[in-house]
């Protein structure tokens, strides 16, 4: 498509996000929308600039990006760590100024699974002695 793309994926409870990046000039697309109109929040847009401004490249990258699962605010959250990752890979020194901004850590908290015999992960039935 362009030269010198770079892929990751980022992941956040179900959502994962497929992010390419390329040298540009700090054009984001997001499912072939613009952020503010596919997730409709300015909160978010504050959100997908935090890697860009902690390793001081805003301008220097176009990333367009395919999301899929979970909900809007796991869906900004996976698209974040995949762009640091995506920026780590293009330049590995980088990784201290995300590592130290918790950018590149995966945040594990999923949903818990129901258990047989109760009413959900850890509900159980209501208790009545008589």
């Amino acid at each position: 498509m362009a030269q010198e793309q770079t892929y990751a994926t980022g992941k956040r409870k179900s959502a994962i996000a497929r992010v390419w990046i390329t040298p540009g000039s700090g054009n984001v697309v997001v499912n072939k929308q613009s952020p503010e109109s596919y997730f409709g929040n300015i909160f978010f847009e504050q959100k997908i600039e935090k890697p860009f401004a902690v390793t001081e490249t805003a301008e220097n990258f176009d990333v367009m990006a395919t999301v899929k699962g979970g909900g809007k605010t796991a869906q900004v959250d996976a698209l974040i760590h995949g762009i640091s990752r995506a920026l780590q890979e293009v330049n590995p020194e980088l990784r201290d100024s995300l590592k130290k901004a918790g950018l590149l850590t995966r945040d594990s908290r999923t949903k818990e699974r129901k258990k047989y015999g109760l009413r959900g992960a850890r509900a159980r039935f209501q208790f009545s002695k008589r």
